[in-house]
């Protein structure tokens, strides 16, 4: 008896350390990877960069407050516009960016942190205009012009000169033909206009059209 509860007692010391050991382990890893996590640094400006900041603001007539080197909605608010009137994001924060802007000197931990690109509005506007497939203007010519003027006179929708020019007597006209021909009314010489009135189109033009398509 006495043989089987030693037997016992050692079987369930020996299980209770290796399930100690086990978590030991487990946790032991998960420390590591916390700790090799790369930490992202954040911007911030010194007390004495605000304080630069806020006197420099305030010659300029934007801010009114204290140099005080502290955050305040009156400093946002004048930041703003600082970053505004020169082609960076309104953000109300003394980023790298704006430091540089106002020429403020960086420290060397903040050398170090490069001003991302949202950080400037014009890049990102210039970028979406980039981006921004260009939309090919239709125009027609004055021969086409002349040619519709000639054909709306005949049908009795325009009484002025044959000039080539899109008058307001000629949009009226071909506001008339269009709606009387089930087009869109947009008082132009659009392409769909032209092609019903059978007045060709230029080698440009069609091109136009088929790289729209």
């Amino acid at each position: 008896m006495k043989t089987f509860l030693l037997l016992t007692i050692s079987l369930f010391l020996f299980t209770g350390l290796a399930f100690g050991q086990g978590s030991s382990t487990t946790n032991g890893g998960t420390d590591s990877a916390k700790t090799e996590r790369p930490k992202r640094a954040s911007f911030r400006p010194t007390k004495e960069q605000i304080t630069e900041a806020q006197t420099k603001l305030k010659a300029t007539g934007s801010y009114a407050g204290e140099a005080d080197g502290k955050y305040n909605n009156d400093l946002r608010s004048a930041i703003r516009k600082f970053q505004e009137a020169n082609g960076l994001t309104r953000t109300g924060s003394l980023n790298r960016a704006t430091l540089e802007k106002m020429e403020i000197a960086l420290t060397e931990q903040q050398k170090a942190m490069p001003a991302p690109e949202s950080s400037y509005a014009k890049a990102k506007e210039e970028k979406a205009k980039a981006d921004k497939p260009k939309r090919t203007i239709f125009r027609a010519t004055k021969d086409q012009i002349k040619e519709a003027q000639r054909m709306l006179k005949a049908a009795g929708m325009y009484s002025g000169e044959e000039t080539g020019q899109l008058s307001k007597e000629t949009r009226d006209g071909l506001r008339k033909y269009q709606e009387a021909n089930g087009l869109n009314v947009t008082g132009t010489l659009n392409q769909a206009t032209l092609e019903k009135m059978g007045i060709a189109l230029t080698d440009k033009q069609k091109a136009d059209a088929a790289a729209a398509q």
